[in-house]
């Protein structure tokens, strides 16, 4: 919830999106807007297409808020209805091609509890990796790790099998963590050349 308003406050201003009051969507995306267009930018190349979505998708909210309940987060919806709009798009431009081999042992044989040898990759440079990832990787992980979506919702949201979310989302763990190992073996060299 957007710190500086109450409870009672956004549960009017939604009450006004529901009857179509325009002062009240203006009120709705200006709370919003700047946490939702961060959501945006996680999919896009550049901050128009960005903005793009998060016009298309605040549409979207407006003409489907009447289907909002009050028993959750408003933001978690407004995400989510943020997300499905770009995957839509994605859909309909075909832009991505998923590998459907369903070799869900990749899952299985990806293994996160190595030794840590005290060197670390800092955020920024994960981010950097995250946004290197072919794009039939990178979407299945960003959904799955930053929108926390089920590999049930990415199947359906993309079109494509529970099995190639789980293939795809191995894939970009595996293609991700030889890349950090490649990151600390280069600052291990580094460090031994002081």
């Amino acid at each position: 919830m957007h710190p500086n308003h109450s409870v009672s406050n956004i549960e009017e201003i939604i009450q006004g999106c529901k009857e179509g009051q325009r002062d009240s969507q203006r009120r709705l995306y200006e709370m919003y807007a700047r946490s939702l267009l961060a959501v945006c930018m996680r999919y896009t190349k550049n901050r128009m297409e960005a903005e793009d979505f998060l016009h298309e998708g605040f549409l979207k909210i407006f003409d489907n808020i009447g289907q909002f309940e009050s028993k959750g987060s408003i933001e978690g919806w407004l995400r989510r209805v943020m997300v499905n709009n770009i995957l839509e798009s994605y859909r309909k431009n075909s832009k991505y091609s998923f590998v459907d081999d369903s070799d869900i042992n990749l899952a299985e044989r990806y293994d996160d509890t190595e030794e840590d040898d005290g060197i670390e990759v800092s955020m920024s440079e994960l981010h950097a990796l995250i946004e290197q990832l072919p794009d039939r990787y990178k979407l299945v992980f960003k959904l799955y790790v930053l929108e926390q979506f089920s590999h049930e919702d990415i199947a359906k949201s993309l079109n494509i099998s529970v099995g190639t979310s789980k293939s795809n989302l191995a894939r970009a763990r595996q293609w991700l963590q030889k890349r950090i190992d490649k990151k600390k073996a280069e600052k291990e060299r580094a460090l031994w050349q002081i």
